[in-house]
């Protein structure tokens, strides 16, 4: 991981199926990305939900992603 690189850490079950409940989505309706993605964790796969956690302003700013081919 580089400095510059935002955390990405995967989601468990249970916390993807509350954020998709929360915010009264589907999976397909969230933002890709890649399964090559070097920024992923090791141990993603498809249709996993990734938390993206970025520093702005020193706020913490957090982004979803769904895992895809």
């Amino acid at each position: 991981m580089h400095i510059l690189q935002p955390k990405h850490s995967k989601l468990k079950q249970e916390e993807a199926n509350k954020l998709l409940e929360k915010y009264n989505i589907s999976l397909s309706q969230l933002p890709k990305i890649k399964i090559n993605d070097p920024a992923l964790p090791e141990n993603c796969e498809i249709g996993d939900i990734v938390k993206i956690e970025r520093k702005s302003d020193g706020k913490t700013i957090e982004y979803f992603r769904v895992v895809v081919a």
